[in-house]
């Protein structure tokens, strides 16, 4: 881009420019004579990095974490907790995780210079993708393949991993929005529109609530545990009671 093509409105990426917004006598005012105020709109990059922002934050921090919440509190009081917990982990979250991932992909390869494994956004964002696949293999595997010799009268340790998985998903989440908000726009969007503080606060808001709610559900433990093993009596009676009938 030549030195007298200050007036375009960015690079070949999209990246916004906006250098020559200003031209002419705009600072001068209008006919009241109070000054005139010049908006740069948001270039096609920054437009697909927010709505990556947006998708990514509804997918990591606000529908996983309900799906959570939803396990956390519901299996307490019903054994069919596990397909509300499902249909908001895969069947909703799961296409707004996995769009937004795509739009943070296609960026990643439109932005010049932008070395995938190098930038900690990229390698965390392939990390959450990686792990939540996992989680969700995971709990499939859990809930239909069920291992009672092994683990007879216990809760078996697949499950506890599960908890502790889901969770760290959770926490790896929260901190790349943060680093995307706080660091990547900045270096992706060369700083033209700043990240209004409404996101960071809301950010805030979404990681105080949630675990506020997980750590509460914490208290039914006991009761989830002794329904828990009540099931498993109840099936260790029925299997005993097959064996006599054969």
């Amino acid at each position: 881009m030549s030195d007298n093509d200050g007036g375009s409105g960015g690079d070949s990426n999209g990246r916004g420019g906006g250098g020559g917004g200003g031209g002419g006598d705009g600072g001068e005012g209008g006919q009241d004579g109070a000054p005139t105020t010049f908006v740069i709109p948001l270039s096609p990059l920054e437009i697909k990095a927010r709505n990556h922002a947006i998708l990514c934050t509804v997918g990591f921090l606000i529908l996983l974490p309900l799906g959570v919440l939803l396990a956390r509190y519901a299996r307490t009081f019903t054994r069919r907790w596990f397909w509300g917990h499902a249909v908001m982990q895969l069947v909703i979250a799961g296409p707004v995780i996995f769009v937004g991932w795509k739009l943070g992909h296609d960026l990643a390869n439109q932005l010049e210079g932008f070395a995938t494994l190098y930038d900690p956004h990229q390698r965390i964002g392939i990390a959450l993708l990686a792990l939540y696949v996992t989680q969700l293999l995971l709990g499939t595997i859990i809930h239909f393949v069920k291992m009672q010799g092994l683990f007879r009268g216990h809760r078996p340790p697949q499950n506890y991993f599960h908890v502790a998985l889901g969770l760290a998903i959770l926490a790896l989440a929260a901190y790349q929005v943060h680093y995307g908000l706080t660091i990547e726009w900045t270096f992706a969007t060369e700083g033209v529109h700043a990240v209004p503080d409404s996101a960071l606060h809301a950010w805030m808001a979404l990681i105080i609530v949630f675990w506020v709610l997980y750590f509460l559900g914490m208290a039914l433990l006991p009761r989830q545990f002794s329904r828990e093993k009540e099931g498993r009596e109840q099936m260790r009676m029925a299997r005993k009671g097959e064996a006599v009938n054969a």
